[in-house]
């Protein structure tokens, strides 16, 4: 089921599937009792760009937490329940925008029925589904092994159990570490799903070895048209996480909006500290509201040449440097000028 296709599911004020942006979600990693420390985690995952947020509620403490940092916020906000039914209980009544919950370990049918029930009468969308770590005994036995048919199959059962609890507000996600297992559940899936997706590559791995599992596997998904909503799931600063799911969904054409900054590999021609300037413009153009390709190149010689398609572009050479403007140089600077004259120019880029 494509993204044009899925039902629309409404999670707070945002809206998903039936062709709506991809949304980017991210995690909470505090403690949600730690009421402060969360809404301040929170904050700056907003500032960089996370459109639904998730908080962890392993305790009846924490449950009750959502009420106050669900004040304090300005986006949907889930919580992630397993184990104790009565937990998603207390978080609805806390304000929860979303539950998700693993109907295979949260009890017996008639909990998952109250919980079901819950959600229907305060209107709350369950986001169920599984994960390669938690798919039940029955599958591993069929097949012997963790497969994307098994994870497919898991998951719907899941879904036809609750809708034969009468109710079709739901959000599915399988999950593997497994990038190719994950990328053909999500195409079986797709095939036999109405409901909006929640697409990622869980225990991805730290900062660099994550984004780049996260980007191959949430490609090859989202390329297919499938997925209505995305984290990509990172050992560190969720902060991080937001980042890389705005790259990986601006590289596909998904999202509009932000300065894409390219810079050139460097060789033996470049005679400036280039990997330092390229990071401080990705520093500086970070938050920017500009839709625009700006490229940062070492060598004066081609730089021109390969900045024909930014937008506006820097190349630095020995003691001197160009600003560069679709392809043609504007004005040739001193070296340590280079940033400056980038800023100002974007700065006044719309006037």
């Amino acid at each position: 089921m494509y993204r044009t296709e899925t039902k629309q599911i409404r999670i707070g004020d945002r809206m998903i599937g039936g062709g709506n942006p991809v949304a980017i979600q991210s995690m909470t990693n505090t403690r949600t009792e730690d009421i402060a420390g969360t809404i301040q985690q929170i904050h700056r995952l907003e500032k960089a760009g996370c459109e639904i947020i998730r908080c962890a509620v392993p305790t009846m403490e924490a449950a009750r937490a959502l009420s106050s940092i669900k004040q304090e916020i300005s986006i949907p906000l889930v919580a992630d329940i397993h184990f104790d039914y009565r937990l998603a209980l207390a978080a609805m009544e806390n304000g929860a925008d979303k539950i998700r919950i693993n109907p295979g370990n949260i009890g017996d049918a008639d909990r998952v029925r109250q919980v079901v029930e819950a959600a229907k009468e305060k209107k709350i969308p369950i986001r169920v589904g599984v994960n390669s770590g938690s798919l039940e005994k029955k599958y591993l036995e069929a097949y012997r092994q963790v497969t994307a048919k098994g994870l497919a199959e898991s998951a719907m059962e899941k879904v036809r159990l609750i809708e034969e609890m009468g109710y079709d507000q739901l959000v599915v996600s399988i999950k593997s570490s497994d990038v190719k297992m994950c990328v053909e559940a999500h195409r079986q899936i797709a095939q036999v799903c109405p409901y909006p997706l929640h697409v990622g590559i869980t225990e991805a791995g730290t900062l660099q070895a994550g984004s780049i599992k996260s980007a191959i596997g949430l490609g090859l998904i989202l390329d297919q048209g499938i997925g209505d909503t995305i984290r990509v799931s990172l050992t560190g600063d969720p902060v991080e996480e937001i980042r890389a799911a705005k790259l990986i969904l601006k590289t596909l054409g998904l999202r509009k909006g932000g300065v894409e900054v390219v810079a050139c590999p460097t060789c033996g021609r470049t005679q400036i500290d280039l990997i330092r300037l390229a990071n401080q413009v990705e520093e500086m153009v970070d938050g920017m509201e500009l839709d625009i390709k700006v490229a940062v190149m070492g060598c004066v010689v081609n730089g021109p040449g390969e900045a024909r398609e930014a937008d506006i572009g820097i190349a630095g050479g020995r003691g001197e440097g160009l600003l560069i403007r679709k392809g043609q140089v504007v004005r040739k600077v001193r070296e340590e000028e280079l940033l400056a004259v980038l800023k100002e120019e974007l700065e006044h880029w719309n006037e």
